[in-house]
This record gives structure tokens, C-alpha cells and sequence, in this order.
């Protein structure tokens, strides 16, 4: 995600008006670059909830089994985005979609992209305010030396009302402008973040001691019930989730060729395949059944090595969360720009000015209030991985029918790919329906 929204800000704007792929123009992407930016683009806040997740499927086997069927359509769905955009000559997602798929699936697909954004905003600043609870008790343990149980209450100690300074002060100043400088360094951190909580996870369980690895040993290897083993599937759609900022990448690609492009994914998703399933793993292992939706909300606030990890996502994801909200302005904001062109003949900088700061405002107003009610975040990730379903499963499999039915193809072929396409539509939709259901009666339940 952190990729994806530094490829977009210079695409978004145009997306629809974009001219043919143009190789030779601008500096291109060799292979381990375009494979370093795909994991970069994976690799995010989705890492946290993976552990949970291993529980919920009901262990190990069960959960490292869909991860590994689930791998065959993530690849799939990236290959097909990348022939869909060399066959359509746009060089973003939403651009190959209303080309490929025509207007309506297009419009469609903008509802979609912004609804996404918004949901990932939202994890975002879930993440934020666990990790703030953490750091209050390591402060206050730190400061006094008492217990994190005895700290007194006052409305100052509650990480919401840290939260809530932390949107005023620190995010709405970094939202506001028109465009966010800072978008040009934050991918590294973020990629640090992530690599640094899985060898902290590796850590932690080799080095912790005999009588707490026995006490915490209450995991179980065998097979959950089928809704338990389908439920980790919208947090592997969230920590894959690099679909969105794929045609960017081969469109930058110095080497288009839709093999090279198939092998690019292949070994960036196995990659992904390995950093996640190391963090699920040695997470579940090292809790078991105790393990909580946000792996670092397991560890003890005086761990000065997960305290490092929740202060590098913490500091991420406040760098991260302006790009995603410039990213979802720029969709909502393009099309009143161009309403009161039409209307007016043109568009003042005055309005253009107070239309950006009332959309920022509400855009974080709104998942600030979001955040706050959400219990925790693998509900939050559940409703975002069921919107990500649209750009893993749904959208590839239009693009791979719609394509056939234009493109010069072999009869046979046309017919494998049509029911190929066919089939990633109806998993997509499956995964999306069942996911969605499921959040929204866990999030009713706790309301």
C-alpha cells in the first residue's frame, strides 16, 4: 500500500487520460527493482494481524494451506493485470479497468478504490491507537515503576484522546497540502518496520524462557471448521494486497514481456509468502490461543524490542496515512473540480483550496470516529480485506473476460482463459460476500 500510493500521486489525477505505454521514454524498472518495489508495495500494517489469523484457521496446517491456494490466484490476478495493461496501453489500475471493462465497471472500480482507502485509513489509525495504549503502560511503568494495572484514569491517559492530538497536530497539518513531499522517503520505513517485527517475532520466541513457552503452548496444528479456515482469507487478500499499484509497476517496467512480468510476480509473492508466514507462524506458536488481532498488543509493554517495533509502525503509519488520504481526495475531489468547470467555466484556486481542506477535514473526522468504535483491528482488516477481493479477484477476472472477447486469441485458448476469468470472478465474489457478512455482524455485535 505504501508503494502504491507513491506510484499514484503523479498517475491518479489522469488516470483516464493517459497515453499508450511508452518504453523508451523516462528511466525504466529492471527486474530486482520492479521485484523490490512489489514487496514494498505487500509488506505493511496486514503483518500484524497474520499470527491472529493462523489461530482463527485453526493452526498452522490449516492456515499455510490457503495461504498456498490462495497464492495460485494472487499471481494469477497479477499476471492478468499486467496483459491487461500492455493490451489497453493505460498505466493505472483504474485507467486499464474502464478501458478493458468499459465505463460503468470503471465508475465501479473508483467507488471501490476510495471505499478501500478509506477502510485501510482506518486500520491505520486502529494500529496507531493500540500501539498508543502499549506505549502509555511502558511510559508510566517506566516513570513511576508501578504496574501498568495501578496507573490511574484521567481522560489525558486514554490513548484515544492521544489519538485524537495525534490527528489534529501531527496528520491534519501533513494532509492538507496539495501535494505530500514526504511520500518520497516513508516506503523504506516502511518496509523497515516490517521486516524488523518478523526477526523481533524470530527473536522472541528463541529466546523466551522454558517456563513461559510451556505456559503459552495451548496452540492446536490440526484442522478448524471450514468458516474458521475461510475467515484468514480477507487478512492473506489485506497483506498481499499490492494489486492496485502492480500496473504502475510493469508500466514501468523496462522489460514487458508478459513472462518476465509473470516471473516478477511469482518471486515477489513468494517472498511475501515467506516474511508472512514466519510472522504468523512463530506468532501463533508463541501465544497460542492467547494471541491477540494486533501481534504486538501480545507482548509485555517493558519488551524494549517490541517497544522499537510499535514505534517504527507507529511513526510509519502516521507518514502513511496522508498519502492514503491524498489518494482518496484526489477521486472525490477531481470530479467536483470538474463539475463546477463545466458549470462555471473554470476552477478558482479559492475553491480549489477550500474544497481540499473541507474533504481533508471530513475524511479524517470520519475515520478518526470510525477508528475509535471499531473494537479491534481484525475487524477492520476482515471489511478491508473483502474490498480488496475486488482488485485480487473480481476486477482481474472481468479484465481476463472481457479481454477474450476482443482480443486475437485461439478458440481453445479463449474458452481456458473465459473460464479461468470466470472462476477468480466467482471466488472474488465468494470471498467478498462471506468476509463482508462476517464483519459487519461482528461489528454490530460489538457495538
Amino acid at each position: 500500500m505504501e508503494e502504491l500510493a507513491r506510484e499514484s500521486i503523479s498517475l491518479l489525477a489522469s488516470a483516464s487520460a493517459k497515453p499508450p505505454l511508452d518504453v523508451a521514454s523516462g528511466p525504466r524498472l529492471g527486474s530486482v527493482g520492479a521485484i523490490f518495489i512489489m514487496l514494498k508495495s505487500a509488506l505493511g500494517a496486514g503483518l500484524l494481524n497474520f499470527p491472529w489469523a493462523f489461530e482463527r484457521a485453526g493452526g498452522v496446517h490449516s492456515a499455510v494451506t490457503v495461504e498456498l491456494i490462495s497464492l495460485v490466484f494472487l499471481i494469477s490476478g497479477l499476471i492478468i493485470l499486467g496483459y491487461a495493461s500492455s493490451i489497453s496501453g493505460q498505466c493505472t489500475y483504474q485507467a486499464v479497468v474502464k478501458h478493458v471493462c468499459g465505463p460503468a465497471i470503471g465508475q465501479l472500480c473508483e467507488i471501490c478504490f476510495v471505499f478501500n482507502l478509506f477502510m485501510i485509513a482506518v486500520a491505520f489509525l486502529v494500529i496507531v491507537d493500540d500501539q498508543l495504549e502499549k506505549l502509555r503502560g511502558s511510559l508510566y511503568e517506566l516513570v513511576t515503576g508501578l504496574s501498568e494495572v495501578e496507573m490511574p484514569y484521567h481522560f489525558y491517559t486514554d490513548q484515544r484522546f492521544g489519538l485524537v492530538l495525534l490527528c489534529t497536530l501531527l496528520i491534519l497539518p501533513l494532509s492538507i497540502p496539495k501535494e505530500i513531499s514526504i511520500q518520497k522517503y516513508i516506503s523504506v520505513l516502511g518496509t523497515l518496520a516490517a521486516s524488523y517485527l518478523t526477526v523481533a517475532i524470530l527473536i522472541r520466541y528463541h529466546t523466551m524462557p522454558p517456563v513461559r513457552m510451556a505456559a503459552t503452548s495451548s496452540y492446536s496444528t490440526g484442522i478448524g471448521s471450514w468458516a474458521s479456515t475461510f475467515s484468514v482469507i480477507p487478512t492473506i487478500c489485506f497483506g498481499f494486497q499490492c494489486h492496485e499499484a502492480s500496473i504502475a509497476i510493469y508500466s514501468s517496467m523496462e522489460n514487458q514481456r508478459l513472462p518476465h512480468w509473470a516471473f516478477i510476480s511469482g518471486v515477489s509473492m513468494i517472498f511475501c509468502l515467506i516474511i508472512y508466514s514466519l510472522t504468523g507462524i512463530y506468532g501463533y506458536l508463541t501465544f497460542g490461543k492467547d494471541v491477540k488481532a494486533d501481534i504486538l498488543m501480545s507482548y509485555s509493554s517493558d519488551d524494549l524490542l517490541m517497544v522499537i517495533a510499535r514505534l517504527l509502525f507507529g511513526v510509519s503509519i502516521i507518514t502513511i496515512y496522508p498519502i492514503t488520504l491524498l489518494l482518496g481526495r484526489s477521486v472525490i475531489q477531481d470530479p467536483l473540480l470538474s463539475w463546477r468547470r463545466r458549470r462555471h467555466g473554470t476552477v478558482t484556486a479559492a475553491f480549489e483550496r477550500r474544497s481540499r481542506y473541507a474533504l481533508t477535514v471530513l475524511w479524517i473526522t470520519a475515520t478518526l470516529f470510525t477508528a475509535v468504535f471499531v473494537p479491534d483491528i481484525s475487524k477492520v482488516i476482515s471489511m478491508v480485506g473483502g474490498i480488496s477481493a475486488f482488485f485480487i479477484f473480481i476486477f482481474p477476472g472481468l479484465c481476463l473476460m472481457f479481454a477474450m472477447q476482443s482480443e486475437p486469441v485461439a478458440l481453445k485458448t479463449r474458452v481456458v482463459l473465459t473460464v479461468w476469468g470466470g472462476l477468480t470472478l466467482l471466488c472474488g465474489a465468494f470471498i467478498f460476500g462471506q468476509s463482508s457478512t462476517i464483519a459487519v455482524m461482528q461489528l454490530l455485535g460489538h457495538i
